[in-house]
Parts: C-alpha cells; structure tokens; sequence
C-alpha cells in the first residue's frame, strides 16, 4: 500500500476514534524515518480541543495516547503485507518525550561503559523500550535487551561481550 494510503487510512481511523470518543479533532499526516524504520505520524489538531480534552489524553505519562496509538497500529495493520508502525502526536508530546527518552539512553550508556556493570531503565512502555533499543542500537559496544514480564518489563543495557572483555 502507498504511503498517501497508509496516511488517509491512519488519519482517517484516527478522526473516527475521537468523534466516537467525544474528542472530536481533525488529524494531520506525515510519514517520518525513525532510526532504521519508516513511522506514519498522526497528529491530533490539539486547537480543536478543550485542555482537560488534551489532558485527558496525555494523562498517566502518556499511557491514554500510547493505548490510542497500540490500538490503531494493531487495527490499521490487520491483513497488510508491508506492516508500518503509527505514531500519535498530540501538543509537541512525542517529540518531547524523544528528547527525554535520548537523554535517559545516553547516560545509561555512559554509566554502562563506566561502570562496565549493565543498567536497567525501569517504567518505560514497550514503544518506549522499542525506541530506547533504537537509539541506542548504533553503540557498537552496547547491546540491549528487556527483562521481566508486563507489567514490570525493564530494558537492560550492558556492554557487548567484546567490549567487556577488554581491560
């Protein structure tokens, strides 16, 4: 499916949901390289809202607009060959929240190659997990991996077995 098909189909399923939720909005498109991967961004006009509307949706750290996000990923997906993950946006929070999760996978790794002992980041979700693991994926002497069971699921990074065998 073409990208302008995935968009219209994204922002399309994206404006049903918050009619039907009473959080009516008009939804803009656009699809981003995130690291290795292409992401369709949906971004929630949050000047159509009331704030406690946007409030509402970014409540819990984020977890209403990661449920929101889970939900349109797992449908808009169903049946298609080329499976393309969906970003939602509302008021600047994802890019916000990149800003911080960048900060929180680089000290980890400085820690971890001062340390040489592995760090584990607790209280991410697993979108979160997924991009710590990205941005961190380009370390050659990090590796990461998660530990645990939901919803206690960690991310563990350490050094490489290579790097940690050098003195």
């Amino acid at each position: 499916m073409a990208e302008t098909q995935l968009q219209q189909r994204g922002q399309q399923w994206l404006e049903t949901f918050l009619k039907l939720a009473a959080f009516p909005a008009t939804v803009s498109t656009e699809v981003r390289d995130n690291f290795a991967e292409k992401s369709c961004w949906l971004t929630i006009d949050h000047t159509s809202l009331q704030p406690a509307q946007v409030e509402a949706l970014l409540s819990n750290n984020g977890a209403v607009l990661d449920s929101i996000q889970y939900l349109a990923s797992s449908i808009l997906n169903i049946g298609q060959e080329e499976q393309i993950p969906y970003t939602i946006e509302l008021d600047g929070y994802r890019d916000r929240r990149l800003q911080e999760l960048t900060a929180i996978a680089e000290n980890a790794a400085a820690r971890v190659r001062e340390t040489g002992e592995e760090y584990e980041i607790k209280s991410l979700s697993s979108a979160e997990r997924r991009q710590v693991h990205s941005i961190l994926q380009s370390g050659e002497d990090i590796e990461t991996y998660s530990r645990g069971q939901e919803p206690d699921r960690r991310l563990v990074v350490k050094l490489t077995g290579s790097a940690s065998e050098e003195p």
